[in-house]
């Protein structure tokens, strides 16, 4: 039911800088939708009132999922007041993938783009890095596995991200179990050396990467496998990344999948204890895109998303959508068909 990761939410304060930034440090060029409109069915996380907001899902032709830029247009986004530190409760860090990391840190160096420390290994012995946007988002740029382009670009899209819990095995029920990430890659605690240069690095933490099984569905090809590293504080009480603040304020506001048959979905996660508390009842619009999409809530409030969708554009420029109720959602998009996403690229 649940195939592969579709995107990340990045609440930001200035949807055309956070595009141009995105395209300039990760080649993730392509809008898949742009869109403005109301989130009518989210109050329940925007103070219970039907807020405004423009939507972008922007996404790489190398490979990889994507990014939900979004921003409100009714009110002036929030920061979390605090300078967030590993092991704090939410999305911490989006994680990128590239084929060569160390010629990624080189290029992004010759773009400007700010870089957190240099190249190091962590547990998993695979060099990496991270680098920060102009809205102090974090991203660390690793190894990749499998690419949609034969000759992918120096990053590719979303492969994963990190998330802090406040306690990893009763977070294992959500992110091992329901999502499928059943495979532990490393569970280790310490202080270390790869996170020095990233806020709350110096901490005392626990570690733990998660792969699943191969992606599935009809995005398959092009976004590729996937992996959760999800981090505990064990050495101070963690924060909460969007206490007091609404969804869709500035940071990383939520992890999303792209699904299909929603109803059995639902019923396992109720069935595991995580509620859905949120449901378009097969209703969402997207203007370019459609579907039905719902949320739940990870031990600590972090925002799930699935999305089943049912249509998107093709030929954007000519009005054609394809219509993906009829086909089999089991079956990955012929690779003509995804390239044809790629028309309505963004060139600098």
């Amino acid at each position: 039911m649940i195939n592969c990761i579709q995107q990340i939410g990045l609440g930001v304060s200035d949807i055309e800088v956070a595009f141009a930034w995105i395209r300039k440090a990760f080649g993730m060029d392509v809008p898949i939708f742009d869109d403005e409109g109301k989130p009518v069915f989210m109050t329940r996380y925007t103070g219970g009132l039907v807020q405004s907001r423009r939507a972008l899902l922007a996404a790489s032709m190398s490979g990889g999922s994507g990014f939900e830029i979004w921003q409100y247009t009714s009110r002036t986004p929030e920061g979390p007041g605090f300078t967030v530190r590993a092991g704090d409760l939410g999305i911490f860090a989006a994680k990128i993938k590239a084929p060569d990391v160390l010629a990624a840190f080189e290029e992004l160096k010759k773009r400007d783009v700010e870089l957190l420390g240099g190249v190091s290994d962590g547990p998993s012995k695979s060099p990496h890095f991270f680098v920060q946007d102009p809205f102090k988002n974090l991203y660390q740029i690793a190894a990749g596995e499998e690419w949609f382009s034969k000759k992918p670009a120096v990053t590719g899209g979303v492969t994963g991200c990190i998330i802090g819990v406040s306690d990893i095995d009763r977070s294992m029920n959500l992110y091992g179990g329901v999502l499928g990430y059943d495979t532990v890659v490393y569970d280790e605690t310490g202080v270390f050396e790869d996170l020095q240069s990233v806020p709350g690095g110096t901490d005392r933490l626990r570690r733990v990467l998660l792969k699943t099984k191969e992606p599935g569905g009809i995005f398959a090809s092009l976004v590729g496998p996937s992996v959760i590293e999800l981090i505990q504080s064990v050495s101070r009480p963690a924060e909460k990344i969007f206490k007091k603040r609404f969804w869709g304020d500035l940071g990383f506001i939520h992890l999303c999948f792209d699904v299909h048959d929603m109803a059995a979905l639902k019923t396992e996660c109720e069935k595991a204890g995580f509620g859905v508390t949120v449901d378009s009842n097969d209703a969402f619009d997207m203007g370019q895109a459609a579907g039905h999409f719902i949320y739940i809530e990870d031990p600590d409030g972090t925002l799930i998303e699935f999305v089943e969708t049912y249509r998107i554009p093709l030929f954007k420029k000519l009005g054609i959508y394809l219509n993906l109720k009829k086909r089999d959602p089991k079956k990955p998009l012929p690779d003509w068909m995804l390239k044809a996403l790629s028309l309505g690229r963004v060139k600098d």
